[in-house]
């Protein structure tokens, strides 16, 4: 499900002529955020619920080098889903392409503003989300999901 576009920013290249590595990660918030907006926890949302989304743990696979002016575009993978909790992948690839350029696996929190604490999605929420969930259960899992960080052990 494609859920953000955007282009790369002269400013966001490094001295190699590429996306610099905080830059996926802005992009992939920025992901975020328009889900957010498609779940129905826009401004609005937030402001008449008191409620957001906080993530708990993000992990980035960088697989491709992005230069600079490239347009790209973040498609997102439901993952699971329980009352307070939601699981995706997003990955990111220049428009149109299928090619994988990098991948970020995300662990996201509903929170109450108020405490802040957790708090169950809203009904509407939550079946708008599961609803996204069951129309992609029988996509491909994605790759880069559930991997740990580390080196093989080495042999003597």
């Amino acid at each position: 499900m494609l859920i953000h576009s955007t282009s790369v920013a002269p400013e966001w290249v490094d001295y190699n002529g590429h996306l610099r590595d905080a830059y996926y990660l802005l992009i992939f918030s920025h992901a975020s955020d328009a889900l957010m907006d498609a779940m129905g926890l826009d401004a609005a949302g937030r402001a008449a619920s008191g409620h957001s989304l906080f993530t708990l743990e993000c992990h980035l696979n960088f697989l491709h080098e992005v230069k600079a002016d490239a347009r790209l575009e973040v498609r997102v993978r439901f993952l699971a889903l329980d009352a307070k909790r939601l699981h995706l992948h997003f990955g990111l690839y220049h428009s149109g392409a299928t090619e994988l350029l990098a991948a970020s696996e995300q662990l996201l929190l509903h929170v109450d503003l108020a405490g802040p604490r957790s708090a169950p999605f809203a009904p509407a929420v939550h079946d708008w989300l599961a609803t996204q969930l069951a129309a992609q259960r029988e996509a491909p899992w994605p790759e880069h999901v559930g991997r740990i960080i580390g080196l093989p052990p080495s042999r003597p």
